[in-house]
């Protein structure tokens, strides 16, 4: 389980980007707490955010209501276990994936891949996210191609991002109905795992990978 003193420091953290117009906050916020998803990003670093509103994102972010509500969760699960708390834990993973344009991508992620848009950020935008249950993916627009020419024909099978689901047959079929152009249909693999493969618009790789049923 995450650090409370971890989680406070990130709450402050959002507190001072808040209070520094930190722009890509504003998006943050606009996403996690319901009472600011209809204002712009001006009138969000405008509001007066307090380190109890910091709090409360920090805590939807994790899946929790609410700041008491993570905190109790987190002591109720240390008291049951024996983890040590003194070693750093790692929250979740984000890949960032390079793309030539965010409203194509983020539009084949939701058309194709089932995601929806948490945020996009930039004025058109250069940045931003999807997000499919617990699975988060960042897209950057970069200037140039993501790939060049012979780097597919030299590295064939060189993944972006591998996403674990728990039922990789009923995704397999979902994504075949959606017509998602697929690198590599459903298998089952020599360690035991059944994985497919689909490729982005900017020949991204994302594998799809869960236990064998």
């Amino acid at each position: 389980m995450p650090n409370i003193e971890n989680l406070r420091k990130q709450a402050k953290s959002y507190l001072r980007w808040h209070r520094e117009r930190y722009y890509p906050v504003a998006a943050q916020i606009r996403w996690i707490l319901p009472r600011y998803r209809d204002q712009s990003d001006r009138e969000i670093l405008d509001a007066d955010f307090k380190l109890s509103d910091a709090q409360e994102l920090v805590a939807r972010k994790h899946g929790f209501a609410d700041w008491p509500a993570l905190i109790k969760g987190i002591e109720t699960v240390t008291k049951s276990t024996a983890s040590d708390n003194r070693r750093p834990f790692v929250l979740s993973a984000e890949p960032q994936l390079f793309v030539s344009d965010i409203n194509v991508s983020c539009q084949f992620y939701v058309r194709k891949l089932g995601f929806e848009v948490a945020f996009q950020y930039g004025e058109p935008p250069f940045y931003a996210q999807v997000f499919r249950d617990g699975a988060r993916l960042n897209l950057r627009k970069v200037g140039a191609p993501v790939f060049d020419t012979g780097f597919r024909a030299r590295e064939v099978d060189a993944l972006s991002a591998t996403l674990t689901i728990d039922d990789p047959k009923q995704l397999f079929l979902e994504y075949q109905a959606a017509g998602a152009p697929f690198h590599q249909p459903l298998r089952a693999e020599p360690w035991g795992a059944r994985t497919c493969i689909v490729q982005d618009p900017d020949g991204n790789l994302i594998a799809f990978s869960g236990e064998a049923t």
